[in-house]
């Protein structure tokens, strides 16, 4: 959501990622496992259906919008990497998913129709984006959104105690998965900035372990259920939930 030069160490980034690491990760089973929940969760969460048409910031290789696909209109999947944007389109024609999309570059400068969308989804997204950008990103998803319309975002949590075990205990491993701007958020200010705009925000914690899981172990399908069962029950204990890793966002379009 910025200029050329504030994106070139986020994209050198990505483009090295999904040039060769992420294409083989991302097809291990927990890694899967953990796309299937998020596709159901947000189906649940955000009541989209067939006739909806479904935005994608941050698509990635697009295994999750892929995985989407069936259950909607269409999605439109953006990244700034070319490497993930090819790989996305390619997997798309392979599979045979007519209905999924996938454009490089950032949605200010992309020929998106205003108020042309029922839900925006911003998956790890919004924390790759520095103060002014992502203070700024509510605004333009008003504009691309159609009235009652959504938006759903999953993001580190600022005091998640995953992060704080993960840069003592695997340092080097979390610098692979980290982009060099990257950083955590504050859920309740992170809601202000869609509330300011007109929307009606709230949010939620969504795991402690689940995502880590997924990370650490990404072949192990049996733990990351077993984990996922679990961040079911501590995401609803008071206290302990705000050091969940991950919140959630929902914001619905009221006011344009």
């Amino acid at each position: 959501m910025t200029g050329e030069p504030a994106l070139g160490p986020e994209r050198e980034h990505h483009e090295r990622l999904y040039g060769g690491f992420a294409q083989e990760h991302f097809a291990k089973p927990a890694v899967r496992a953990l796309r299937r929940h998020l596709v159901g969760h947000v189906l649940r969460a955000t009541g989209v259906d067939r006739a909806s048409r479904v935005l994608s910031l941050g698509c990635g290789i697009g295994d999750t919008e892929l995985l989407l696909a069936p259950h909607v209109g269409e999605v439109v999947g953006v990244d700034l990497a070319p490497a993930a944007v090819r790989q996305a389109t390619e997997d798309a024609a392979r599979a045979g998913v007519p209905n999924a999309r996938f454009l490089e570059g950032t949605v200010p400068g992309l020929p998106l129709e205003p108020g042309s969308f029922d839900l925006v989804l911003a998956i790890f997204f919004l924390h790759h984006l520095a103060d002014g950008p992502l203070a700024a990103l509510p605004g333009a998803l008003a504009r691309l959104l159609r009235p009652g319309g959504r938006v759903w975002s999953l993001d580190p949590s600022r005091r998640r105690l995953s992060g704080a075990l993960g840069r003592l205990l695997v340092p080097r491993l979390m610098r692979r998965y980290q982009s060099p701007d990257e950083r955590e958020l504050d859920p309740r200010a992170t809601a202000r900035l869609f509330e300011a705009v007109g929307f009606r925000a709230a949010t939620r914690f969504h795991d402690f372990l689940s995502t880590p899981m997924a990370g650490l172990f990404p072949s192990w399908r049996l733990g990351w259920r077993a984990a996922r069962a679990l961040d079911d029950l501590l995401v609803r204990v008071p206290g302990l939930r705000l050091f969940s890793s991950d919140f959630e966002l929902l914001a619905r379009l009221t006011a344009r």
